[in-house]
C-alpha cells in the first residue's frame, strides 16, 4: 500500500487529515521535545483506533512537519483551478495525443507550468491562464513564424512559444512541432 493510499484510508475511517491529527497532537501536548514514538503510536491506537501501519503513517507526517508530498496529479490539478478549468480538457486531448508519439513521454508539473517529458528529458511546456494556453516548444535551430514565435524571455527552457486562445488551434500543426521536438529529445 502507498503512503497515500494509508493517508486516504485514514481519512476515510477518522474523517481526519494529517493537519487535524497535528493539531490534536498539539493541542495534546504529544508533540513536544522528547515524546517517543511509540507513545504516539499508542496514542493513536488508543484514540482513533488506527492500526500500527496507519498511526505509523501519520508519525511520519507529524514528524516531517506536515502534509504528505503532492504527487504530479496533484500538481496538475493546480494548473486547472478556478477560471482555468476550461482548458482542462483541451490539455488532456493534446496530452493524448503526445502519449501517442510513442515510449517514454510524461510529465512534470512545476508551479508555473506542466513539462512534457520524454524519457525525462523535457521537450516542451504548457502553461495554462484564464484566457488560453501557451504551448513552448523545443524546436533548436528552426526559424521562428508568426505563429511559432520565439519564446524568449516568456521561457528560456523552450525554444518557441504558441498562443492558443480557442481549443480547435491545437491543430496538426501544433501535434507535428511537438512531435518534431519529441523526435529530437
Amino acid at each position: 500500500m502507498s503512503f497515500q493510499a494509508y493517508i486516504d484510508n485514514i481519512k476515510t475511517k477518522t474523517g481526519m487529515t494529517p493537519a487535524d491529527f497535528r493539531r490534536a497532537a498539539e493541542s495534546k501536548g504529544i508533540l513536544r521535545q522528547g515524546v517517543k514514538t511509540s507513545e504516539i503510536v499508542a496514542w493513536l491506537k488508543r484514540d482513533y483506533d488506527l492500526g500500527h501501519g496507519h498511526a505509523m503513517a501519520i508519525v511520519l507526517t507529524l514528524k516531517s512537519g506536515g502534509e504528505p508530498k503532492t504527487t504530479p496529479e496533484d500538481g496538475i490539478s493546480q494548473h486547472f483551478k478556478g477560471y482555468r478549468a476550461r482548458w482542462r480538457e483541451p490539455y488532456e486531448r493534446l496530452l493524448a495525443r503526445v502519449r501517442g508519439f510513442g515510449p517514454g513521454v510524461s510529465v512534470g508539473p512545476t508551479s508555473s507550468y506542466i513539462s512534457l517529458l520524454r524519457n525525462r528529458k523535457k521537450f516542451a511546456i504548457v502553461q495554462v491562464t484564464g484566457d488560453r494556453l501557451d504551448v513552448g516548444i523545443k524546436l533548436k535551430g528552426e526559424r521562428p513564424t508568426s505563429r511559432f514565435e520565439p519564446a524568449g524571455k516568456w521561457n528560456s527552457m523552450v525554444t518557441h512559444r504558441v498562443r492558443i486562445s480557442e481549443p480547435s488551434q491545437i491543430d496538426a500543426q501544433v501535434i507535428a512541432k511537438l512531435k518534431d521536438a519529441y523526435d529530437r529529445a
